[in-house]
């Protein structure tokens, strides 16, 4: 059985950027919960779900110098993406109010803060996870030559 062959420099450092927009990312939401207290909402968790594992899984994958980490990387960050695009399209009103899932404690459309006029919690979110989706195409593109 042979053995795939470990990271380069470059590719150790495409996956370094992801690990730390990742953990920008999760270190900023969880300042926003804990020392803003805002109170996140369904969308909010959900996409928490998938972004809080990816520093656990590309800080074991510079560790190891291990390649597969897009394999398991991606699922989690697409994943995230989705809900984040929907956390979105919902908090612009492009989708309606009478299909949010935030029906129940925190709405999803909730303003508690817009950066330049347009960086709000969500759009934040989408663009960490959009360039992590960004990243791990081209450290996929790099291991697959």
């Amino acid at each position: 059985m042979s053995r795939s062959p470990d990271l380069t420099g470059t590719e150790w450092t495409i996956l370094f950027l992801c690990w730390l927009l990742a953990s920008i990312s999760t270190l900023g939401s969880l300042f926003f919960s804990e020392t803003m207290q805002f109170a996140p909402c369904v969308l909010c968790w959900y996409q928490r779900i998938f972004l809080f594992p990816l520093v656990v899984v590309f800080g074991t994958g510079l560790l190891c110098h291990d390649p597969k980490v897009v394999r398991y990387g991606a699922p989690l960050t697409m994943a995230g993406w989705l809900i984040a695009l929907y956390h979105n399209l919902l908090y612009t009103g492009i989708i309606p109010e009478n299909i949010q899932p935030c029906t129940q404690g925190v709405s999803c459309t909730e303003e508690y803060i817009e950066l330049l006029g347009f960086l709000s919690i969500p759009m934040l979110s989408f663009l960490s996870f959009t360039m992590i989706l960004i990243l791990l195409s081209i450290l996929k593109r790099r291991l697959s030559r």
